[in-house]
């Protein structure tokens, strides 16, 4: 039991860096952020059951859908900041400001990898996975990313460009998912 909310608080720590790069955005509020990670438990709960329901069905080991799905989704939160910033440089726009599209999309990202963590998680330890798997991944996603969105807001932190916090995220999931493919982590936790 101990070993799946270890995981959970482990693999969360892109949450930190996702909550600094919001923190470092003058329109975002900590309510955007609260909201967020509602959503996020939301889809954990879901993740964490599907998971049971489909990991006898997948006709290959699950780690290749969790491990391809975590790089695909650091690379894209890399990518997707540099085009983003392309875009909003040539409009002329405001760095620190954040669009509700942009929100939105982070959002979701957040929320899907959460998701896609939960699963993992469950997948590893089945059959002794429990609902503090779930529980665990939403907690640690919404304490890292509120420790890192205040901490943002101070005048040291500010300094901090938020493309460091946006590509480091990324390669946290590219490592993730890296990890999911080429190490066994169940062997690894017991």
């Amino acid at each position: 039991m101990f070993m799946p909310i270890l995981s959970g608080l482990v693999v969360s720590v892109d949450a930190f860096f996702i909550g600094l790069s919001l923190g470092l955005q003058k329109g975002c509020r900590f309510v955007y952020l609260a909201l967020i990670n509602v959503f996020l438990f939301a889809l954990c709960v879901l993740g964490f059951l599907i998971a049971g329901q489909i990991y006898e069905r997948i006709p290959f080991e699950p780690d290749y859908v969790v491990g391809f799905a975590f790089i695909a989704l650091g690379l894209w939160t890399i990518l997707y900041y540099f085009v983003s910033e392309q875009l909003r440089r040539r409009k002329g726009g405001d760095e620190a400001n954040i669009s509700p599209k942009t929100f939105a999309i982070v959002g979701l990202v957040m929320s899907g990898e959460a998701m896609l963590i939960t699963m993992g998680i469950t997948f590893l330890f089945l059959p002794h996975s429990s609902f503090a798997i779930p529980l665990t991944v939403a907690l640690a996603h919404f304490g890292y990313s509120a420790l890192s969105f205040h901490l943002a807001r101070t005048k040291r932190m500010r300094r901090i460009p938020p493309a460091l916090s946006n590509v480091v995220s990324g390669l946290a999931l590219i490592i993730y998912g890296t990890m999911a493919l080429f190490l066994d982590l169940g062997e690894l936790f017991t």
